[in-house]
């Protein structure tokens, strides 16, 4: 056969993956590799870490918070009666008449013929107490300590019932020179038990003061 009768194949591009130029193509990689045959680089090790810290973090705040909000609140409502009790101190009696619901609340039945009313109440985590202040009558007198649940019976002369700490809170005064008499009427708890004193100088025209505490 002559040069010119030579049929002349052409040189075909090597296949892609071919591990020479004329070699036949190698098998598919296998899934989940390169095709440097290295495998995945593992997962960041600060990633894990990270996200650790944040559960962490999480299930702390979600256990530490509420635990510390009832410590503060329970010291803010021991301050808060605190504050409350010298606000009153401060600004003395209200010249007002209690609502209703308080004077059923604190059982303190003023007479309708009382004059010069003065009041105001406090609050704590220990006990609520209402102050109050009026004149009345003899027989407006008697129909007070009837609704409290006494009588005139139970008034022990020269007896004032009203304690230390209330007085210094109120301001009120009883000292000699005035025909004191008092009872102290207790119910049991939840119901409050009022500390009355009665100035007789006057027996026409007493004056009542009283104290009402509740335990909650």
């Amino acid at each position: 056969m002559t040069a010119a009768e030579h049929h002349i194949v052409p040189r075909q591009p090597p296949s892609s993956g071919s591990s020479g130029p004329s070699g036949p193509a190698g098998p598919p990689a296998p899934a989940g590799t390169s095709g440097d045959g290295g495998g995945t680089p593992p997962q960041d090790r600060r990633k894990v870490i990270r996200r650790r810290l944040i559960t962490l973090t999480i299930i702390v705040l979600l256990i530490g918070i509420p635990a510390g909000y009832l410590v503060i609140s329970a010291g803010q409502s021991r301050r808060s009666g605190k504050d409350k009790e010298a606000e009153a101190a401060a600004q003395g009696l209200r010249e007002d008449w209690p609502s209703g619901m308080q004077r059923r609340i604190f059982e303190l039945p003023i007479p309708g013929n009382a004059v010069g009313v003065q009041y105001y109440e406090t609050n704590n985590w220990k006990a609520s107490r209402m102050y109050v202040k009026f004149r009345t009558t003899s027989a407006g007198l008697d129909r007070f300590l009837s609704g409290v649940g006494t009588g005139r019976a139970a008034l022990e002369t020269g007896k004032v019932t009203i304690s230390e700490r209330d007085i210094k809170i109120t301001g009120w005064y009883f000292g000699p020179g005035v025909d004191w008499a008092g009872t102290v009427h207790k119910n049991k708890d939840p119901r409050p038990t009022q500390n009355i004193t009665v100035n007789m100088t006057d027996p026409a025209a007493p004056v009542v003061y009283a104290v009402s505490a509740a335990t909650p």
